[in-house]
């Protein structure tokens, strides 16, 4: 196992050819805004069927922050979309270990799933409020960390603020 490339890209995940795509999910898995809202909308309803499932069965309580699953793609450009559930930022508390988990946990998932290419988005930068340099410099470092058979993974960030961030940190 080695080092993934890296790449950057200014645009919708939704819209991404890959193998997987993570959404940065909430807790019940069952939809919500940002990410998560247009991965369920593009996706359709095989990926919001399969996440109620996983709800009646394994995770009754919800995904716990930083843990990843798998379910079908849908109608997306891709085999499948990690589910993974990002930590609040708190200015008292260091969550950082969560966040960093959820990219961990994700590419474990996604060497399970025999996935070669990965599609993540800037996980909890949105709602939950992590500061952009902050999340950039946790998500490229972990993923650099990270032994995987995984061969690219892309950064899909939604807007300028984002890739200049990210682009910072991959140099």
């Amino acid at each position: 196992m080695t080092s993934p490339t890296l790449t950057l890209v200014r645009g919708d995940i939704t819209r991404q050819r890959v193998d997987a795509i993570v959404n940065a999910a909430n807790s019940s898995l069952l939809g919500g805004g940002g990410v998560d809202g247009a991965i369920h909308r593009r996706g359709g309803p095989a990926i919001l069927q399969e996440c109620r499932a996983l709800r009646a069965s394994r995770y009754g309580k919800g995904l716990p922050t930083g843990q990843a699953v798998a379910t079908t793609a849908g109608e997306l450009d891709a085999r499948w979309v990690i589910h993974t559930v990002g930590p609040v930022h708190s200015r008292t508390e260091d969550r950082s270990h969560l966040l960093a988990s959820c990219y961990r946990e994700s590419l474990r998932v996604a060497d399970e799933l025999g996935a070669r290419t990965v599609a993540f988005p800037a996980i909890s930068t949105g709602v939950y409020r992590w500061p952009m340099d902050d999340a950039a410099r946790i998500a490229v470092e972990t993923v650099r960390r990270t032994g995987t058979a995984v061969e690219e993974v892309r950064f899909v960030l939604f807007d300028d603020m984002a890739y200049r961030a990210f682009a910072a940190r991959v140099g």
